[in-house]
């Protein structure tokens, strides 16, 4: 299991980038960041090396330089805080990149039904849970909120490996008694619950303050619950307050569905606010096709978007409005959503998240009839997707004043990002990896980050630690910076 505390107090200096608001990076350059044993940032100090920390910062904090693990940045490498991916099934992840010529019900009957399905075998569901907090590290994801299987043994089993691995992670033994293949359904409603409470139980014993993973209630989404298990689910988030994550509007088809399947509401949105499961701690995954009622809903209810741009364009099932969300005070973070996505890398969500917003800014299509200048506003910027990957993914799953930025009293989430550096004389026969984000020394550091975002894959995440404990290392080449 994951140790609690770290074996020595960690000084960090160099470079820092990291989200202050939408639209705004902060870059604190020749900075000191002071990490304590429990993981926790107790001091920042810009213009300040190892000797001034030692001097100035150590004597205030009651550290000793011999109890001081200390890690800097070279050149080409920044400091960045970890990414959160708001929304991920776990144990889709051998699928990635499998989609067939599907649409979302029928991608769901052939393709993720059978693999979730199976994971009831505990040797094979640990190793694709293994893989995919590995690789999900190795990304930079240090927080991810997790759908598991409706099976308690390897739900418990994505708990404990998260813990022992290190990640940061929300999990939820998915409930799903009403629409589903026969072979892979909760029996009842009371079923359900009492599954549930088993992985309830499970981690508050290996976990018991949820410090680091957290269990929440997870039903797949409207259709797949009887309205017995919505109103149980809500009954259980009032007894223990645990979040809640679940899917919204994600394709027209199941929206139709929707309505179909319960006439007596007047959306999507009031499906689950009928029955008690829209909230504050509620994370609605998708939400494309989100009337301005529904929007209004959920700003009033106060729950929160997972952006899954990945997905939605992989499974053709719309592009979200986030400008839209967000100017109605909804918060939004990004969600991978493997397997609807096709990638663990939360870095791949928020480039697509830029580009699917410059599809709703182009002159034809859906919002055709909207003036120009209404569609120019739903692009988003680069500095606004890393904002939704960080600290719009801590305030969607509740963690806003622990994780997502660089400051004091937050807990030491991060990447050591390194960017490769073109010699002035390259050398014809170099065949080093340095990854795809080529830096000649002239780039301004926005320009930088940009090119990172958009040509960034998990050669560039040299380090990773969560609660400041190393969580990943990449191996380094010889020609490696």
């Amino acid at each position: 299991m994951a140790s609690k505390e770290n074996e020595k107090n960690q000084l960090f200096l160099g470079l820092f980038i990291h989200s202050i608001g939408l639209g705004e990076l902060e870059y604190l350059r020749d900075t000191a960041v002071c990490v304590d044993k429990s993981g926790k940032i107790v001091a920042i100090k810009t213009n300040c090396g190892q000797k001034e920390a030692e001097e100035m910062l150590y004597p205030k904090l009651g550290w000793d330089a011999s109890d001081v693990a200390v890690t800097t940045t070279e050149d080409g490498q920044f400091f960045f805080p970890g990414f959160i991916d708001t929304h991920v099934h776990a144990p889709q992840y051998p699928n990635v990149g499998i989609f067939g010529k599907s649409t979302l019900l029928d991608w769901l009957n052939t393709y993720t039904f059978p693999m979730e399905s199976s994971l009831a075998s505990l040797p094979k569901a640990r190793r694709v849970y293994t893989r995919c907090i590995r690789q999900t590290l190795s990304y930079g994801t240090t927080t991810a909120a997790y759908y598991a299987t409706i099976h308690v043994p390897s739900t418990n089993l994505l708990a404990d490996l998260c813990l022992s691995m290190g990640q940061r992670a929300f999990i939820g033994r998915v409930c799903m008694d009403n629409l589903g293949p026969d072979y892979y359904l909760d029996e009842s409603a009371a079923t359900s619950i009492t599954a549930t409470q088993q992985t309830i139980d499970h981690i508050r014993r290996i976990d018991e303050s949820f410090a680091l993973v957290s269990p929440i209630l997870t039903p797949r989404f409207a259709p797949a619950c009887s309205v017995e298990a919505m109103k149980s689910l809500a009954k259980l988030h009032q007894q223990t307050g645990l979040p809640i994550q679940t899917h919204i509007s994600e394709n027209v088809a199941e929206v139709e569905l929707v309505r179909e399947m319960f006439p007596n509401c007047k959306s999507y949105a009031d499906v689950y606010d009928t029955y008690g499961l829209l909230c504050n701690k509620t994370i609605l995954a998708h939400a494309i096709h989100l009337s301005e009622d529904e929007a209004q809903l959920i700003a009033q209810r106060g729950a929160k978007v997972a952006h899954c741009p990945c997905s939605n364009s992989a499974l053709t099932s719309g592009e979200a409005r986030v400008r839209w969300l967000l100017e109605k005070g909804i918060a939004v973070g990004l969600g991978t959503d493997m397997s609807g996505g096709y990638s663990p890398s939360v870095l791949e969500a928020a480039r697509q998240a830029a580009l699917v917003s410059n599809h709703l800014a182009m002159p034809a299509g859906k919002y055709a009839d909207v003036p120009p200048e209404e569609r120019e506003k739903a692009k988003l910027s680069v500095e606004e997707v890393l904002h939704l990957a960080t600290r719009g993914g801590a305030q969607v799953v509740g963690l806003s004043d622990r994780i997502g930025g660089f400051d004091v009293g937050k807990e030491w989430d991060a990447q050591l990002i390194s960017l490769g550096l073109v010699k002035e004389t390259p050398d014809s026969d170099d065949m080093a990896d340095t990854g795809n984000v080529d830096i000649f020394g002239w780039e301004m550091w926005e320009e930088r980050v940009a090119k990172w975002v958009f040509n960034g894959d998990d050669r560039n995440v040299r380090k990773v630690w969560v609660r400041g404990r190393l969580v990943h290392e990449r191996a380094v080449n010889a020609n490696e910076v």
